[in-house]
């Protein structure tokens, strides 16, 4: 499975777990997270949720590009629909939900991280949407929670210039809330959750419900331009030239 869930009390620790792939998302390793966190949200049991990778080297190094290479407008529509529908579930999960990123949260990983309600970060982790170089836009509604999170200008620089950003300057943005070392990362995280989970659920449910705002008709419309992208050419050889480790020739 590439999805594993242990349960320490209240607190459900989710791992993406292919580790081998830097925990790349496929649409596989998707429909196991939905049937997860639908599992995690009706579960009264479980207070709050921690999200992180296999490993220390990628908490979700994107969306799995040698799965998207091939992929055609439809298929992308759906691809897009369905990380989209993931997590939303996760942003909407009533309990908060934090992610530990252990490394590189990049494409649909950061998009990931952003579906989350906070963001802890090791200070090794690099965090970006490099769709860009691929010929293609993030698709799992990264062009709405970045702009809402740390702002428009902000954004249009990580998406436009697709460059990483690392964990301190994610910090200093409001990226992340909090930064910590190897040896820190997972136990401060959990040391959070269960401070969380001490707390009344319905209180936690409804302090998260007052801060949350609606999330909407925007991810309709990058779904339809992240789907438009894959009619073309550019994505094809984007991700082709990122497959064999060589720089893109885009024509578009």
């Amino acid at each position: 499975m590439a999805v594993k869930v242990q349960m320490e009390g209240a607190i459900a620790l989710v791992t993406i777990d292919r580790e081998q792939q830097l925990n790349a998302l496929n649409a596989e390793t998707l429909l196991q997270l939905e049937k997860e966190f639908t599992a995690l949200k009706d579960d009264r049991g479980i207070k709050v949720v921690v999200v992180t990778g296999a490993g220390k080297k990628a908490f979700v190094a994107g969306a799995d590009i040698a799965e998207m290479k091939d992929m055609n407008e439809r298929e992308a529509w759906e691809f897009s629909g369905l990380g989209q529908r993931v997590f939303n579930l996760l942003e909407n999960m009533p309990k908060p939900v934090i992610a530990a990123i252990n490394g590189y949260a990049l494409g649909g990983g950061c998009e990931l991280a952003l579906a989350c309600d906070l963001r802890f970060a090791g200070d090794w982790a690099k965090l970006g949407q490099p769709e860009i170089g691929l010929g293609i836009i993030p698709g799992f509604g990264g062009t709405r929670r970045l702009a809402r999170l740390i702002g428009r200008g902000r954004a249009m620089e990580m998406i436009l210039g697709g460059e990483h950003i690392d964990a301190q300057t994610a910090l200093e943005w409001g990226l992340v809330q909090r930064v910590y070392s190897a040896d820190e990362l997972m136990p401060k995280t959990m040391e959070f959750a269960r401070r969380l989970a001490s707390y009344s659920l319905r209180a936690l449910q409804a302090a998260k419900a007052a801060i949350a705002g609606t999330e909407d008709l925007g991810l309709h419309r990058e779904q339809e331009l992240f789907a438009q992208l894959f009619s073309g050419h550019d994505q094809r050889e984007g991700m082709t030239a990122f497959l064999e480790r060589r720089s893109p020739k885009f024509t578009e």
